[in-house]
Order: C-alpha cells, then sequence, then structure tokens
C-alpha cells in the first residue's frame, strides 16, 4: 500500500510543496528516501525508526521506501521528518491514510518522539496557504508563529504519538513536556520616538521628508552630533505594515532563527548592523542554506549603516558619516 501526505521545501523564502510517498515492500528491512534529499534529510532513516520506536508506535520490519516528489527539487533540512513518519505509519494502516493525505505536516523529530521546533515555519505556511492548502500540523513549539498566517488551521502537536491519535491512531495518550522555541516570548523591542529629541530642526525636518517620501538618507557630522540618536527615530515616523508586508517581516525573522513575537509586529524593522559586518552578514546567502542578511531583515523598514566608508576631503578628516 502507498500512503501520501505532504510538506514544504524552502528555498529562502520561496517554497514548493513536496508530495511525500511511502511503500512497505517485501525484502530486508530498510528504511530508502529518495528524490534528492541532502545529508540532514537522509540522516531521517535513523531518527525516524528511533523516534517511533521510543514513543510505542514502532515502524513495520520491513523494507520501506519514502519518495519525495518532484524529484529533481533538492530538499534541505530536517522538517520532513514527520512527515515521512505519518506517511509510512498510513501505509502500514496504524493511522488513516485518508486523513494523513488532507495535512501538511511540518517538524523535526527528537530520538525520544517529541518534536522539536523548526526556522521557517511562517513563509513554508504562506507558500503552502498559497497553494490551497489549509490543514497544518506543527510542533507546539512553533504554534504561535503558524497562528499569524490568516484563514488557516494549525494542529500542534508535542510528538510523534500525539500526531498518530490525531490521525486515528489507537493509541493511549501519553503526556510529554513539549520543547520550546524562539518564539515563546514576545522578542520586539519598543521604537523610540521624535519626540524625544530636543533642538536640531533641520535634522527633524529631513527625517520627516525622508519618512514620507521614502528617500535615502546620509548623515554626515562630527562624532556625537545626535546621527545614530536621529537615525533610531525614523522607524517612529513609518506608518504600520499592512498584513502581507507584516507576514513578510516575521518570515524574514523566523528563517533567521530569530523570536516571532505572538501577534503579528506591525511596526517596520530597524537593523544596524556593526560596521565591521562582512558583505555575507550584509547581504546573507549560504552554500545550501540561505539565510537573511541585515539588507533582507531591514526589509519594509530601515537599514543604519554606522561608520560606514566614505572618501573624505582631507579637511573633513574628522568628521564621520552614517548612510540610511
Amino acid at each position: 500500500m502507498v500512503a501520501r501526505t505532504h510538506s514544504v521545501a524552502l528555498l529562502g523564502m520561496t517554497g514548493s510543496m513536496v508530495e511525500v510517498e511511502a511503500d512497505i515492500g517485501n525484502g530486508l528491512p530498510t528504511l530508502m528516501i529518495i528524490g534528492l534529499p541532502d545529508t540532514a534529510l537522509s540522516d531521517a532513516r535513523d531518527r525516524v525508526r528511533a523516534a517511533a520506536t521510543n514513543c510505542g508506535c514502532a515502524l513495520p520490519h520491513s523494507k520501506i521506501t519514502v519518495n519525495l516528489s518532484p524529484a529533481a527539487l533538492p530538499k534541505h533540512g530536517s522538517t520532513f521528518d514527520l512527515a515521512i513518519a505519518m506517511a509510512i505509519l498510513a501505509a502500514e494502516g496504524t493511522i488513516s491514510a485518508e486523513s494523513v493525505a488532507g495535512v501538511v505536516h511540518l517538524g523535526e523529530l527528537s530520538l525520544d518522539g517529541r518534536l522539536r521546533p523548526m526556522n521557517g515555519v511562517l513563509p513554508a505556511i504562506a507558500a503552502a496557504a498559497r497553494e490551497g492548502y489549509r490543514s497544518f500540523m506543527v510542533p507546539e513549539g512553533n504554534r504561535h508563529e503558524a497562528e499569524l498566517v490568516p484563514g488557516v488551521v494549525i494542529v500542534p502537536v508535542v510528538s510523534l504519538r500525539d500526531a498518530a491519535i490525531y490521525h486515528a491512531g489507537t493509541f493511549e495518550p501519553v503526556v510529554y513536556e513539549a520543547i520550546q522555541g524562539h518564539d515563546a516570548h514576545d522578542t520586539r523591542e519598543p521604537h523610540h520616538e521624535l519626540a524625544d529629541v530636543v533642538g536640531n530642526p533641520d535634522a527633524v525636518l529631513a527625517l520627516v521628508a525622508a519618512a514620507a517620501g521614502g528617500h535615502h538618507m546620509f548623515l554626515l557630522g562630527p562624532p556625537g552630533a545626535g546621527k545614530t540618536m536621529l537615525a533610531s527615530r525614523l522607524p517612529g515616523l513609518l506608518p504600520d505594515l499592512d498584513t502581507e508586508s507584516a507576514l513578510e517581516v516575521s518570515s524574514v525573522r523566523s528563517l533567521a532563527g530569530a523570536g516571532v513575537p505572538r501577534t503579528l509586529a506591525v511596526r517596520p524593522p530597524f537593523e544596524s548592523p556593526h560596521h565591521t559586518a562582512t558583505a555575507a552578514a550584509l547581504i546573507g546567502g549560504g552554500s545550501r542554506l540561505i539565510r537573511p542578511g541585515s539588507a533582507a531583515r531591514a526589509s519594509h523598514g530601515v537599514l543604519f549603516l554606522d561608520e560606514a566608508n566614505y572618501h573624505r576631503p582631507r579637511h573633513e578628516s574628522q568628521r564621520s558619516c552614517e548612510p540610511l
């Protein structure tokens, strides 16, 4: 019997739907994963089997083939663990194959069967929702982040056993302690207000003009003139983000591994990388897993480059500059 479910492969903020198929056949007891998995995903062979055994819903001792389709799409990371386990248990008949097919599964398994929170839940669910999927099973530690996407049904689970019970598995419930993620606390920082600034009327007027027109700014002056103080108050002049922009900002935070607030953040972000930051830290990137840099994290907000390089005339050699 072949059973199917779905998961999401992320390439940066771009999510692609992946169909996870499991087939149980005759042969030596093996678990084979095909469909261009990377090393972390290939290790799911041992991780999924150990997790299922330790939480009381062991996989069959048969030849198991798991296909991740489309096969030509590279798949990265360990977030396919839950989908793989659910597809195998459904193919065995332990849980409902119809129920499993109607849910998108996201989550990494620990060896004791609990689900670990993952980075990128928000963009993954947002991408699947745009494709028409409405039901998602995620780790309990990602509950609040997943619920930020409007119009979808989120099923948070603590363990693989709880997931099997949800899909009509005949197992006795066991209480596990949930593994919490970065979204357990509201990490938003308070924004500074321009009303706190005394004097500097020309600079204040320039900030208002930049905020109104969406302009770049270049602050030039001696150290201590108040350039950083003024720049940190620019986000307070910007309007709240709409729902689409707020989801994009929160998705970037999720991909970066930063905390995502429990409510959708509608204030524009403010990023101020250190002046020694490398090009990779500013722009982002990566050989396999793409991580956003400061420029991406400042999307729909303000990127403040303090003490940036500037070719100054000799008579201004003592001045510093901060482009904004």
